[in-house]
């Protein structure tokens, strides 16, 4: 049973960071795709981030091109999102997401592509 658990949200200041890590058990570290996604109040769940299997190929909306990073380290089975400059519409709750397959390229789907999710971890920016 692969299960997937986030960490890392909480409250920050508009320009401040964090750190999100989406903990993968109980299936090999590079035999998946990993997701992020995010979902505010009232609107539907997009598309944030993604990195291939082997962590070579990554993908970012335009939202947030230039201000969050993806990585995962696979020895530890966790996949990393770093989110600089925050702006307050960054605000949502962030779901890490796995596909099963190894695959070379990443490019950003939709969220009913991937086959697990994480519970999700609260980011609120705001002054």
């Amino acid at each position: 049973q692969l299960q997937l658990v986030e960490s890392g949200g909480g409250l920050v200041q508009p320009g401040g960071s964090l750190r999100l890590s989406c903990a993968v058990a109980g299936f090999t570290s590079d035999s998946f795709v990993i997701g992020w996604f995010r979902q505010a109040p009232g609107k539907e769940r997009e598309g944030v981030s993604c990195i291939s299997s082997a962590g070579s190929s990554t993908n970012y909306a335009d939202s947030v091109q230039g201000r969050f990073t993806i990585s995962r380290d696979n020895a530890k089975g966790t996949v990393y999102l770093q989110m600089n400059s925050l702006k307050p519409e960054d605000t949502a709750i962030y779901y890490c997401a796995v596909h099963v397959a190894r695959q070379p390229m990443c490019v950003l789907r939709s969220s009913e592509w991937y086959n697990y999710w994480g519970q999700g971890t609260q980011v609120t920016v705001s002054s």
